[in-house]
């Protein structure tokens, strides 16, 4: 039976095997630490969640704070959409005022 130097395939399929096996480990790392850090990040949101709700009075204040909340976002998205409403609505009146204002002066008198 012939030996086998260390230059024959079977003796660097140890050798070889190192860096195949470190590019797959950094391949697979990621893909095993993306889904287990995001389980971790909504443990930790579902907890920052419920923990404003461990009793009834800290409930009814939780719950009182987000319609005090909403109801400012809701005013405050009222006033915005009004104030837009009011400066488009003058900025049509003030274009055709000008507008019939060129017209009268193009057109002859009598």
């Amino acid at each position: 039976m012939p030996t086998q130097s260390k230059n024959s395939k079977a003796g660097t399929g140890k050798a070889g095997a190192a860096p195949k096996a470190a590019a797959k480990r950094a391949t697979t790392t990621p893909a095993v630490d993306l889904p287990v850090g995001a389980v971790l990040t909504v443990t930790d949101r579902v907890g920052e969640l419920v923990e404003p709700f461990n009793g009834r009075k800290a409930t009814e204040k939780q719950l009182k704070s987000y319609r005090t909340n909403l109801r400012r976002q809701v005013k405050r998205a009222e006033r915005r959409g009004a104030t837009a409403r009011r400066q488009a609505a003058d900025t049509i009146k003030r274009n055709r005022t000008e507008l019939e204002q060129r017209v009268r002066d193009l057109l002859p008198v009598g």
